[in-house]
Parts: structure tokens; C-alpha cells; sequence
């Protein structure tokens, strides 16, 4: 898809005027040019519609590779063994993913979003083909952090190429089709890699990511052509901050990932960690200040707009952690549901966060984007702190109904935010601007998982007089032991979590109505036009 450069990067008036074509004049008349803009419209629409499916397909194998590996487990670690380590197949690809948003969506932002595209499509390709060809957890762990490396650039490029392609009125639709993506993917990841696990292999949940992002990578290659950019010079790499990012991002993210797992948090190997991480904060710090074209800019938080946003989303991503990693327990463990039922009690969120997303742009178009999205937090509290009301043990339609609730309300908060912080921001600071608040979402579920386990566990073993913690004592429940304290011990436990679930829905709000203006200040570029 062809669209219009920005102002500064115009090769002259005639390349910007909206797309209407140059007449020469004694060759063509008013119906040729007619035609010839149609024919040209239409092409457009093509390409636009390429582009828009190979961003869908490479959403898609972001969203599916989440959720399509944790049912293959079982499998996974009966041919390569490893039970101790395998929780990395999941934490390896999360901090690869993490820690690479803000440096691709610099790069983004500086070469284009095309090549980002490609060289995280190819490393995501890649790290796909390795794993399928593991031969020990080691080397399927480290294959899943290729993998991460080239989710993170497919995540917040996409995101990024979603607002370049749309005007504002039309950004909605497209991020609708991209959240559709991920409830799709939420639904079927589970059952896909269940089938494969049980009837094929489970190298298959690997290698059906290679026919899928060759599709998309081609879309690509043939179909998004970005717009000409004048020479000037040499756009400097801050390698130097790069490296900081990741080594500071892999160290804090692991000690919040390990801590209360593999060591205690008090213990010396989290000390060591929290204490590296902070000081290679200080350094980030001082590196970013002296580089010339910083990879983390000082303006995403000097601005109210994207620090406001950032710090909104990360509460999201800290309190998506209570549905989405205690509610099959408490519906398996507490309402006695087998696996897929309780799949079914959380996935019916998915179907309506998408429906609202769509729906959010009638609502924010009166009464602006912060508002919506303080009216979507804020009803999100309320069911949050309805979930600890519910009666005990209950039935299931009970918390699947919160749920629907849930992912409608986050809709409405979530999109309105995105689509807001992109529309105020220019052409080169929007693969930035993106990236740090899908970094700060990811951040703020490490953060959540950390957090709400180390809750959960606490509320346990005041239950039971110290013995045991969550994942112990559901074993126990899932073996066939029919007791009814631990029951309610974990019922108990995840209430505890979703009150603090409720507290950070709360802390989102704080930070719009005070932070955010009550207006986002919004630019008009190109696909404006």
C-alpha cells in the first residue's frame, strides 16, 4: 500500500496532493484523469487490503504461539524432558518479547516500518523451524527466545502500521480486526495445540507457523510500499542503549519471573538480580541522555498524553493477570469444571472485548478519548469487585457473566487509549510512542504475575497454617482429594487477587483523571487527508 509521506519527507507538492494525479497538459483530458484516479483508488484498495491480511497473519502468529504451547506441555517434556526448567518455554519467549518492543520501535521509527517487519517476521520464521528441531528443553528454550525476539517486532510494528494506513475516523475498524485476532487466537491456540499434541506431534505447533508467516511475509515484500524519504544523514544507531534495554529488562524481569519460584524473593539470587537491575537503570539513564538518537527519548514521559497512557496500561497488564492465570483454577478447583469448560468460563471475554473495542469509537468521538477510557476502567473495577461477592462454591455462568462484562468494559478503555496516543503523535515518533505502551503492558503483567502469586500464596498459607501454596494445593484438589477447606482456601485466594486486581483497575483511573489532559492533542497526517 502506497500512502502519502509526511510533510517534511515530500519530494514536491505534486507527490502530496492527496493522491490526485498530474495531468500533462495536451495529452490527457478531465475523463482520462477521472479514470485514471479511479483505476488508481482501486489499485490502492487492493494493496491496502494485502497489507491489512499479512498484518492480520502476523498478529495472528503472535496471538496463537501464547496460547498454543501450554496444552503440549505434557508432551513436550515427556520426549525432551526438563520438568524443572519448562516454565522458560513461556518465560524466555515473554522477556525476548518485552524487552525488544522499545528498541524495535525505535528502529521503526528511524529505517521504516517495513524492514522491522520483515527481519522480525524472518527471526520469528526462524525460531519456529529450531524449535520444531529441538533435542533438549536447553535448546528449545533458548529457540523460544529467537522466537520472542521476532514476536516483539511483530507486535509493535503491527500495532504501529495500523494507525500509519487508517485516518482517525477509520482506526477503529482495523484495530477491531486486529483484537479479533487475539480472541480467535485465545480460542483456538488451546485446542489446535491439544490436537497436535494427541494426533500428530508436537513439533507440528511449531512448524504450522512457517506456512502462515511465509503468506504474510510475502503480503509484505509485495504489497506495503512505504513512503519516499528525502536523503539526509546517516541515521545513528544507539547501540549502546540497545544493549542497556535488553540487559536491564532481561534482569528485572527475570528476578520478577523467578522470584517466589526458583529462590525466595529475599534470598541472595533475587538481591542480586533487583540490586543489577537497578543499577543498570541508573546507566540507562545516563547513556540515553548522551545519545544523540536515544532508543527510550525522554519525551514519551515528559508528555502527560503517553505518560498517562503508559502508566494506565501497565495497571491493564497487571490486572489482566487475575483472569486470565487464577480463574481456571478457582473454576476448576472451586466450581469442579473439567479443563475445557473452565477455558470456555475465561475465554468468553474475548468475544466481547473486540465488540467493544469496535463499538468505542461512537462513544469517544463525544465524549473524547480519556473519558471513554475512564468509563471502561471504571466499570471494570466494579466487576472486579463483584468476583469476591460471588457465592460459594456458585455455577459457572456465574463468573463466565463477569467475564463478558469484564472484556467489554476493557475494550472500551484499552483501544480509545491506543488509538489516542498514536493520533498525537507524528509519523517518526509513532513506532516509539507504540512501543512504549505495549512495553509498559507487558511489563505491568510480569509485574501482576509476580505480584497477585505471592498474594495468593500469602492468603493461603494463613488458611492452612503455612502449608502449602497455590500450585500445591491445587495438585492436591486435581489428584481426587475432595476437601472442602482447600476448596475454600483457594476460592479464598483468588478473591484476594481479584481485589487487587480491582486496586489496580483503580490506580488506571487515578492516573487518566489526573494525568491525562482532558482533550488529547491531535495531529493530522497524511491518511487524515
Amino acid at each position: 500500500m502506497r500512502w502519502c509521506a509526511p510533510a517534511d519527507r515530500c519530494k514536491g507538492k505534486e507527490s502530496c496532493e492527496a493522491g490526485k494525479p498530474v495531468s500533462q497538459e495536451g495529452t490527457q483530458g478531465p475523463d482520462t484523469d477521472v479514470q485514471k484516479a479511479t483505476a488508481d483508488k482501486r489499485v490502492e484498495t487492493r494493496r491496502r487490503r494485502a497489507v491489512v491480511a499479512a498484518l492480520m497473519l502476523a498478529m495472528g502468529l503472535a496471538a496463537l504461539d501464547s496460547t498454543i504451547v501450554s496444552t503440549a506441555v505434557p508432551q513436550i517434556v515427556g520426549d525432551l524432558g526438563g520438568f524443572s526448567v519448562f516454565s522458560w518455554l513461556f518465560s524466555g519467549y515473554l522477556l525476548a518479547v518485552t524487552v525488544t518492543l522499545p528498541v524495535y520501535g525505535k528502529l521503526s521509527d528511524t529505517f521504516g516500518r517495513k524492514p522491522v517487519l520483515i527481519v522480525g517476521s524472518a527471526l520469528f520464521l526462524l525460531g519456529s523451524l529450531l524449535c520444531a528441531a529441538a533435542w533438549n528443553m536447553a535448546a528449545l528454550i533458548a529457540f523460544r527466545i529467537v522466537q520472542g525476539l521476532g514476536g516483539g517486532a511483530l507486535q509493535g510494528t503491527v500495532q504501529t502500521l495500523a494507525a500509519d494506513l487508517y485516518p482517525l475516523e477509520q482506526r477503529p475498524k482495523i484495530q477491531a480486526k486486529l483484537s479479533s485476532v487475539w480472541a480467535m487466537s485465545a480460542i483456538a491456540g488451546p485446542a489446535v495445540g491439544g490436537l497436535f499434541a494427541a494426533y500428530a506431534d508436537w513439533r507440528w505447533i511449531f512448524l504450522i507457523n512457517v506456512p502462515i508467516g511465509a503468506l504474510a511475509l510475502w503480503l509484505i515484500v509485495r504489497h506495503l510500499h512505504e513512503p519516499e524519504r528525502t536523503p539526509g544523514p546517516r541515521p545513528r544507531i544507539d547501540w549502546a542503549g540497545a544493549l542497556v534495554v535488553f540487559s536491564c529488562g532481561g534482569v528485572l524481569l527475570t528476578a520478577l519471573v523467578q522470584g517466589g519460584v526458583a529462590w525466595d524473593w529475599l534470598s541472595p539470587p533475587s538481591l542480586a538480580l533487583f540490586g543489577t537491575g537497578l543499577a543498570l537503570i541508573a546507566v540507562l539513564v545516563v547513556v540515553e541522555r548522551r545519545a544523540a538518537e536515544p532508543i527510550m527519548p525522554g519525551w514519551v514521559w515528559r508528555r502527560r498524553t503517553i505518560a498517562a497512557v503508559n502508566l494506565a496500561l501497565g495497571a491493564l497488564g497487571l490486572l489482566m493477570v487475575a483472569p486470565t492465570v487464577f480463574l481456571p483454577t478457582y473454576a476448576q478447583s472451586v466450581l469442579g469444571l473439567a479443563p475445557v469448560a473452565a477455558g470456555f468460563v475465561l475465554s468468553v471475554w474475548t468475544l466481547s472485548w473486540p465488540v467493544s473495542a469496535a463499538l468505542s469509537q461512537h462513544v469517544y468521538r463525544r465524549i473524547g478519548f480519556r473519558n471513554t477510557a475512564m468509563l471502561g476502567i471504571g466499570t471494570a473495577t466494579l466487576v472486579l469487585l463483584v468476583f469476591p461477592f460471588l457465592p460459594y462454591p456458585g455455577e459457572a455462568w456465574q463468573p463466565a457473566l463477569l467475564m463478558l462484562l469484564l472484556g467489554g468494559a476493557l475494550g472500551l478503555f484499552q483501544l480509545p487509549l491506543i488509538i489516542g496516543v498514536q493520533s498525537t503523535v507524528d509519523w517518526d515518533e509513532r513506532g516509539t510512542a507504540t512501543a512504549s505502551i505495549l512495553f509498559c503492558r507487558q511489563t505491568g503483567q510480569t509485574i501482576g504475575a509476580a505480584l497477585f502469586g505471592a498474594v495468593a500464596n500469602g492468603v493461603l498459607a494463613a488458611r492452612l497454617g503455612g502449608a502449602g501454596d497455590l500450585d500445591s494445593v491445587t495438585r492436591a484438589l486435581d489428584s481426587g482429594t475432595s476437601d472442602e477447606h482447600l476448596r475454600r482456601a483457594v476460592a479464598d485466594a483468588v478473591h484476594a487477587v481479584y481485589l487487587g486486581a480491582a486496586c489496580a483497575a483503580g490506580l488506571a483511573f487515578l492516573a487518566l483523571l489526573l494525568l491525562a489532559p482532558r482533550r488529547f492533542p491531535i495531529l493530522r497526517g497524511p491518511a487524515d487527508e
